[in-house]
């Protein structure tokens, strides 16, 4: 991977490739969770708190036993596992400390395990080349932007509520809509750095 500041790494991976406007992967949490502000915040946390660690660990998984031991075809069952693990553990932590945020959350926490955007930040790390702190850095930011995708797509719904959306376009068809416009918008960022 070419070297990339932190600076351009960090812009790049939460507004011009955002992962879930411009590379489309986290879909359905970010429709399932968006539905008000403070649910999308917490998805967003668990989200950040999961990516990085499943980064961290599934890297030195990746570096220290796949390639030396020839077992890099193993990756993503590998990575899966991994993910899968980490998800329980939140799971477990979130019902003791924070039993609202767990019941706010419901059936998407268990979902976050099959959230192909934690599996494809663990993916990309590794096809990129990108170096330990490159991957914390990138993933971080790509849960950031999942996160400000989530939390601004949350509050544009939460205002569609209040107002006289037609009919025939309540409910999903007026949110793949304002997916859609959110995604065009931050297309406007792009340029702005050199993007891996």
């Amino acid at each position: 991977m070419d070297p990339l500041s932190p600076f351009a790494l960090i812009i790049g991976a939460i507004f011009v490739n955002n992962v879930v406007l411009a590379q489309f992967l986290g879909i359905c949490p970010f429709l399932g969770v968006s539905k008000d502000v403070k649910s999308s915040l917490g998805m967003g946390g668990a989200v950040l708190f999961v990516m990085l660690l499943a980064t961290l660990v599934t890297y030195l998984i990746y570096t220290l036993l796949l390639v030396p031991f020839n077992l890099v075809y193993l990756q993503t069952i590998a990575y899966i596992l991994v993910i899968a693990g980490l998800v329980q553990m939140v799971e477990i932590v979130l019902k003791k400390i924070a039993p609202a945020l767990y019941q706010t959350l419901g059936v998407f926490l268990p979902l976050i395990t099959t959230n192909c955007a934690v599996l494809g930040v663990a993916i990309l790390v590794i096809q990129k080349e990108m170096n330990l702190l490159q991957s914390i850095i990138y993933a971080g930011s790509i849960a950031i932007g999942f996160t400000l995708a989530l939390v601004i797509f949350a509050g544009i719904r939460e205002q569609m509520a209040l107002t006289g959306v037609p009919k025939g376009m309540k409910g999903v068809p007026i949110a793949l809509v304002t997916a859609g416009i959110l995604a065009m918008a931050f297309m406007g960022f792009g340029g702005i750095v050199p993007t891996p």
